[in-house]
């Protein structure tokens, strides 16, 4: 490998993290530096792509700590095959890096994951003594989140989760075949197991802490994972159905979707181009759904296509399940309870919030919610208030092209 300086190391490392979208902070202790020890904070407003517990932008050095690799993973930009330009940080020039970054007020935390080098061991050492030096020798206070070897020994896992604040496992792809198929070397069980140990030691942390102020914290925003949207032949059915399989078993904070990106010298085991880059949405959406609006996955699923499984382009899984199960609507927003109004295409949980608590003094009216919502266009087939019964429009199998976003022409030279 040629002789790079730092510049040329952090350009190379930097462009080959972006794959990782597991990149936010949100859920983890509250630290800061006010009080003139230590260095950094967790709750500082940044300027790039993370965000605090508060939802305010916060900014992560996004790095790995190389793109060199023993796996030859068909999807991966990093694989041992792939004809790219290869860099490689120490553990002590991440740490330069980080706290150059944080004092010139261009980061609040650092994000690394890395290529396996030499071993699982090795590289896992690595990180673990990046996260450790700058916890321990410079006081650093910021989000630290690392992601780890499912591979490696299991101890070195456990001090990393002592020095992070998140910890995440790439699950990789969302079946057992495809994980085969295109990642022969990874092993799905193992990739459980260390994401079932860090869940383990999660919870006995809470625990702890709860009985002994001096307990050293595990991971206290938790775990996430990341799974290939794409890459294999998995539906929007099989990826909802294990996105919700991992939050049940593995009390994840968050599941994150990465659409897959043709890369170059590709396998020809992969697809030529990449899948529309709104399905990745869509599945974000469903998985809003299970996390906050209470549906279960196999409500989500149905919302898919029953030939395809998968959930429509042209309009979110919310309304394509209400169009499905038109039978569940018109739902009366004086009446109904919150599982049914959290169901209803439109109404958000701050909306269902206010009008659960507004209905308690008096009856609604359509122009009540409507100063709830964004549009009440959208709600008018779906609800009954005081003044409004869509009794004529519920009924109408031609319901779909009303309610559905129009198409429209994109400009030639838009972005």
């Amino acid at each position: 490998m040629a002789q790079l300086d730092t510049r040329e190391k952090l350009a190379i490392l930097a462009d080959a993290a972006k794959y990782d979208a597991s990149c936010a902070s949100s859920g983890t202790a509250k630290r800061n530096s006010r009080d003139g020890k230590g260095l950094g904070s967790t709750e500082g407003m940044g300027i790039c792509h993370a965000y605090a517990p508060d939802g305010r932008c916060i900014s992560l050095l996004k790095i790995l700590l190389t793109n060199s690799c023993i796996f030859d993973c068909h999807y991966c930009i990093n694989r041992k095959s792939s004809n790219v330009r290869r860099a490689r940080f120490t553990a002590q020039e991440v740490v330069n890096l980080t706290l150059s970054f944080y004092r010139r007020n261009y980061i609040e935390g650092l994000f690394l994951s890395s290529g396996i080098i030499g071993s699982s061991n090795y590289t896992m050492e690595q990180m673990v003594e990046v996260a450790r030096s700058l916890r321990e020798d410079h006081n650093f206070r910021g989000y630290i989140h690392l992601k780890t070897i499912p591979d490696a020994d299991p101890e070195l896992v456990h001090q990393a989760g002592l020095h992070a604040d998140r910890l995440s496992i790439n699950v990789e792809l969302p079946t057992a075949g495809g994980l085969k198929r295109l990642a022969p070397e990874k092993d799905g069980a193992r990739i459980e197991g260390a994401m079932a140990a860090n869940k383990t030691a999660i919870i006995d942390n809470k625990d702890a802490v709860k009985r002994y102020k001096s307990a050293p914290r595990f991971a206290p925003a938790g775990q996430s994972t990341q799974m290939i949207v794409g890459a294999d032949a998995a539906t929007d059915g099989d990826i909802v159905t294990k996105a919700s399989t991992l939050y049940d078993r593995f009390g994840l904070r968050r599941v994150y979707y990465s659409a897959f990106s043709p890369i170059p010298d590709a396998s020809a085991v992969l697809p030529l181009q990449r899948p529309p880059l709104m399905r990745e949405h869509r599945l974000y959406q469903s998985d809003w759904l299970m996390r906050f609006y209470e549906f279960t996955p196999q409500e989500v699923v149905a919302a898919a296509d029953d030939a395809t499984g998968m959930l429509p382009l042209d309009m979110d899984p919310k309304m394509a399940w209400a169009l499905k199960f038109r039978g569940s609507f018109p739902v009366d927003v004086n009446r109904a309870p919150r599982e049914l109004l959290l169901r209803v295409p439109g109404l958000g949980v701050k909306a269902v919030n206010g009008i659960l608590t507004s209905r308690r003094w008096r009856k609604l009216r359509l122009d009540d919610v409507a100063r709830l919502t964004v549009s009440i266009a959208k709600l008018r087939p779906f609800i009954v208030t005081e003044d409004w019964r869509p009794v004529v429009l519920a009924d109408r199998a031609e319901i779909r092209p009303i309610v559905a976003p129009k198409k429209q022409q994109l400009e030639l030279f838009a972005a």
